[in-house]
């Protein structure tokens, strides 16, 4: 049976990983955090100074990724997006924070100076949807509120009934 692959999206903080780990066990998919897999196999060119992290080597992860995500079935968890094959993707959430809620998430990770700031104005600026609307087309973005335990769940409600609707359309 033919799974859709779900990109999930936005700024640090936002609580895709939260997410995409229950979707992926209430949907029987696999779930996959770019940052946790290329933290695993080591898919780095570099290292940002500024920020404190390492500079992802998107080439190496599109090349990691590709067989998965060609089988269907996948859940992407990912701050950024516009390195991702469009093909690759069936739908695209990007998940939205207000910025009270959002600075007290990443200052509780440690984050501070210029990388605080500059994921708070990347949320305020709506980057990474801009970004996602220009990479996929439009009508597979959608933007999820993600502040409290009940946009959480009313997301998962919404992604798995989407999930369902495609199967029954697509097997």
């Amino acid at each position: 049976m033919r799974r859709p692959n779900v990109l999930l999206t936005g700024t640090p903080g936002v609580g895709k990983t939260t997410l995409g780990k229950e979707l992926a066990s209430r949907a029987g998919m696999t779930y996959i955090n770019v940052g946790d897999m290329a933290k695993e196999g080591e898919l780095y060119e570099g290292f940002d100074e500024e920020y404190d992290c390492p500079i992802l080597d998107e080439d190496r992860v599109v090349d990691e990724l590709e067989d998965k995500m060609s089988e269907g079935g996948v859940i992407v968890d990912y701050h950024g997006c516009d390195f991702f094959p469009e093909r690759w993707f069936h739908i695209v959430f990007v998940l939205r924070t207000e910025n009270s809620f959002l600075y007290d998430r990443l200052e509780s990770r440690g984050y501070k100076g210029k990388k605080l700031q500059d994921n708070i104005q990347c949320e305020i600026f709506q980057t990474l949807y801009e970004e996602a609307v220009c990479s996929y087309r439009e009508e597979i973005v959608h933007q999820l509120p993600s502040n409290t335990p009940e946009d959480l769940e009313r997301n998962l409600d919404q992604i798995m009934q989407w999930i369902e609707q495609w199967m029954r359309d697509n097997n």
